[in-house]
């Protein structure tokens, strides 16, 4: 358990102050102005968190769609009464935090607000953050959670965006059986579509500016540390006499059955996985993106992750729950030693051509067997091709030309019913053979 503990930073947490709700961010000199025009930060980030056909806007949405058809289908199902109470799903849905905590402007009702992501802000650091002497390391100091960092963001997304233990912070196999949709996370394209500021001479100053590689590659180790440390606990690894089919490959199971005597298999068989055959595997989506990435920038520890992989995936077929949860553990703490790496290296434009060549190259494409590993690699090749435009390091131009190969691979991850493994793999390769000709 002390293992366990060491896996979720101490700096994970809301804050000891109040929640004040997004209404106390609202004022037309704070962040509540409806065009950007401000002197130090755009100050229309408001109006950006509540656009309501954008995916910037999802948070803001996120209250209102429990009360929508789907929402209440979900909850009946499941016996939870109305959505919009059940602490099943406000713990994502919304700044789900006790009563005594939440001050006289906050509401439920606001969704996932500014303190579900920058850590509660009365009695904090509300009063004080924008006025001299102020600095953003007082202000962390005082609270206000530190999202520039990849780790510390990657876990406060995390939380939601795969599970946590926080109340109704998990999404269980239960739930997706009443109609939640699967759950998916790439850090560095959810930062970019949830983005509210820009990173300015001012941002890079007090913040240092983000590299796209650098937020990517931290977010596969940490949700590999999530997904095999929450696993790793019993009250999660299990659902009755059932494993919790949560953290399993859907689409091994949920493919076409057919009885015939022309066989068609409903999955292929991955040579990263020692499985028996015909167990549904692990969803190793990221899993398979950390193996690559050590490979290419943490070539040292690249061994010793692979190993503990494949240990891990062989300990879920032996049958005893007690090896996997001590292998699920081995393989987090060595995901939160590649994070820590990854964190903190300095990196350069051949890192992303690096990690492509190794995501889309010989020894990785045959891994790409099911759709979870495969959404997971052309959003990899795609973050990681525009972080090199974004760099200088490629022309729009010649990006350009290499979209077509990408949108090839995203079509045959378009709909999971329809997914075609070797078709996938055969659009990933002459994408990163475009990609390597521009090197």
């Amino acid at each position: 358990m002390l293992a366990l503990f060491a896996l979720y930073p101490a700096a994970i947490v809301y804050g000891n102050g109040t929640f004040e709700g997004v209404a106390s961010c609202a004022g037309s000199t704070c962040h509540g102005r409806a065009a950007g025009n401000g002197a130090v930060v755009r100050q229309d980030e408001i109006a950006i968190w509540q656009e309501p056909s954008s995916p910037s806007g999802a948070h803001s949405r996120a209250y209102s769609v429990l009360a929508g058809r789907r929402g209440q289908q979900i909850a009946q199902s499941l016996g939870l009464g109305s959505a919009t109470r059940a602490s099943e799903c406000l713990g994502c849905h919304a700044t789900f935090v006790p009563q005594a905590v939440r001050g006289p402007r906050f509401q439920l009702s606001d969704g996932v607000g500014c303190e579900s992501c920058h850590g509660a802000a009365g009695d904090a650091w509300l009063a004080t953050h924008y006025a001299r002497p102020s600095t953003h390391a007082s202000n962390v100091s005082d609270g206000l959670i530190p999202l520039e960092n990849p780790q510390v963001r990657a876990n406060v997304c995390l939380d939601c965006h795969y599970g946590s233990q926080k109340t109704g912070q998990f999404v269980t196999h239960a739930m997706m059986a009443a109609g939640h949709p699967r759950i998916s996370f790439e850090l560095d394209l959810f930062s970019a579509l949830q983005q509210h500021h820009e990173v300015d001479a001012d941002y890079s100053r007090r913040k240092r500016a983000p590299d796209a590689v650098r937020f990517w590659a931290v977010g596969q180790a940490e949700a590999v540390r999530r997904a095999t440390g929450l696993f790793a606990q019993p009250r999660f690894a299990m659902e009755g006499i059932f494993p919790q089919f949560y953290f399993f490959d859907c689409h091994s199971c949920h493919r076409e059955i057919q009885d015939s005597d022309r066989r068609r298999l409903t999955f292929e068989t991955n040579p990263a996985r020692p499985i028996p055959f015909g167990n549904p595997p692990f969803n190793d989506e990221n899993i398979i993106m950390l193996s690559a990435v050590a490979g290419a920038l943490v070539p040292a520890q690249a061994d010793a992750f692979q190993s503990a992989s494949r240990d891990f995936h062989a300990a879920m077929g032996r049958g005893n729950n007690g090896d996997a949860r001590a292998a699920a553990t081995r393989l987090s703490q060595r995901a939160l030693q590649l994070s820590t790496a990854l964190s903190q290296r300095a990196y350069i434009d051949a890192d992303a051509f690096r990690v492509i060549a190794i995501v889309g190259g010989n020894a990785t494409r045959p891994r790409f067997t099911d759709y979870a590993g495969s959404v997971q690699a052309v959003m990899a090749i795609d973050t990681l091709l525009n972080a090199l435009v974004t760099n200088g390091r490629i022309t729009t131009g010649a990006a350009a030309s290499i979209r077509s190969d990408i949108n090839r691979a995203y079509v045959a991850v378009e709909e999971p019913n329809s997914y075609r493994p070797a078709d996938f793999r055969t659009a990933l390769a002459s994408a990163t053979t475009a990609i390597r000709r521009l090197q």
